[in-house]
């Protein structure tokens, strides 16, 4: 028997106390949210022995599938691309991994926007077959502006012209002709002396090593404030000089890595390794159509026993697709959530494709077999199913103890 509050406790240990107070408090609101924030425990009850989890094809996996880890972002050759966008929890899985936790999550984040049974099913079922037919074509394509539809057009369109200085000034305040992060609270905190000193000494070591370190000059840095799972993982947001100050400034993040929640539950050898953000960095540019600009693995501290993180830019074309409100009484909004399930079911597919035959992964023409069969879909949305029950009720168990910004003293319920 699971107990919920204890795993969520383990699971979290040593993270910034300021930003869990702020995970935990999140997650309190929905189910869906609690869902993105506990990950872990969602592969802790997943039936990994069962055969729909165990012997599907071997593919690399983002690992914490769910509508809120598709989004746009410029990749490193300046076009602008929607795709998965979050490898914290990378590995390799069966392909049925990353599958049910993305339809369990469909199941709840529509529920969140007030949709029943009957209308969630069938954009699950749009997810899977969009899924399986570009499994079964086997040539893996992406989403950009020019090839995107529905909402994922409205949201790369929405994009187009985003000028740098108007998203600087949403994160930055000029004082005077220099720029300084916003501490609001909302997306940036403020760092310690400590930390300060920490993250200028790893920015000027590590652009002394590039081909243009003054681009890489350090104006300030701040506590990053971001998603739900990982807050409270150290991380930071890192204003440098970039193309010159004060409107051609750009906005790094730097997060530590920390080791998957699936691997402990896998049933496949994970390659070795040389770091957890090697890890994240090298699956994330297998599976995604382009790499985000200054995607990296990196030390803060010369020390190979340090931890890792992960660098990339922030930019101003990162953003996700917003889900229409009035989905229940809307069917021109039903049609786009439609839609949206088939770019994502397509994005998922290409993904795979794009990262078969690699360290252990299937190769395409086993994807293409498994996309071509329909014997795995109705166990796995049965599963789905099961799981959004489940995470139902750890969510009640949850919120029972979470009181006031600390979890209350009596014995959490045990299931």
């Amino acid at each position: 028997m699971i107990d919920v509050i204890t795993c969520l406790q383990t699971f979290n240990q040593g993270r910034d106390p300021e930003r869990l107070a702020m995970k935990f408090a999140k997650m309190r609101q929905s189910p869906f949210i609690f869902l993105r924030g506990s990950c872990h425990l969602f592969y802790d009850r997943l039936p990994a022995s069962d055969a729909l989890f165990k012997r599907a094809p071997a593919t690399w996996h983002c690992g914490d599938l769910h509508l809120e880890n598709f989004g746009s972002y410029k990749g490193d050759n300046r076009l602008v691309y929607f795709d998965i966008n979050d490898f914290d929890e990378a590995v390799l899985a069966p392909a049925t991994w990353d599958l049910v936790r993305f339809l369990t999550s469909v199941i709840l984040g529509m529920e969140d926007l007030k949709l029943k049974r009957p209308d969630i099913l069938p954009l699950c079922h749009v997810f899977l077959d969009s899924y399986s037919a570009a499994l079964a074509n086997g040539k893996a394509r992406w989403v950009e502006r020019e090839t995107a539809d529905g909402l994922v057009k409205d949201l790369l369109d929405s994009l187009q012209g985003c000028l740098r200085p108007r998203f600087l000034d949403s994160r930055t305040e000029l004082k005077g002709k220099r720029r300084v992060l916003r501490i609001d609270g909302k997306k940036a905190l403020s760092v310690s002396d400590e930390q300060r000193s920490r993250i200028e000494s790893f920015i000027a070591a590590w652009a002394s090593q590039q081909t243009h370190p003054q681009f890489f000059k350090l104006l300030d840095v701040a506590r990053r404030i971001a998603g739900t799972g990982s807050l409270g993982v150290d991380r930071y947001s890192i204003l440098v000089e970039g193309k010159g100050s004060p409107d051609d400034n750009y906005l790094l993040d730097l997060k530590q890595a920390l080791p998957s929640a699936l691997v402990p539950h896998v049933p496949l050898k994970q390659p070795a390794w040389t770091s957890e953000a090697e890890r994240v960095v090298t699956i994330q540019r297998r599976m995604q159509a382009v790499s985000m600009a200054f995607l990296q693995s990196v030390r803060i501290e010369d020390d190979a026993s340090a931890p890792s993180y992960i660098l990339r830019g922030l930019q101003p074309s990162e953003d996700r697709v917003a889900l229409p409100a009035d989905a229940p009484a809307d069917k021109a909004s039903g049609k786009q959530l439609a839609s949206l399930m088939c770019s994502m079911g397509a994005v998922v597919a290409w993904a795979q494709l794009r990262s078969s035959g690699r360290q252990g992964s299937a190769i395409a023409d086993e994807l293409i077999d498994f996309g071509q069969r329909a014997d795995w879909q109705r166990p796995l949305l049965d599963a789905a199913e099961a799981c959004a029950t489940a995470v139902k009720q750890d969510w009640q168990t949850f919120g029972t103890a979470w009181d006031g910004g600390v979890f209350a003293s009596a014995s959490p319920a045990r299931r």
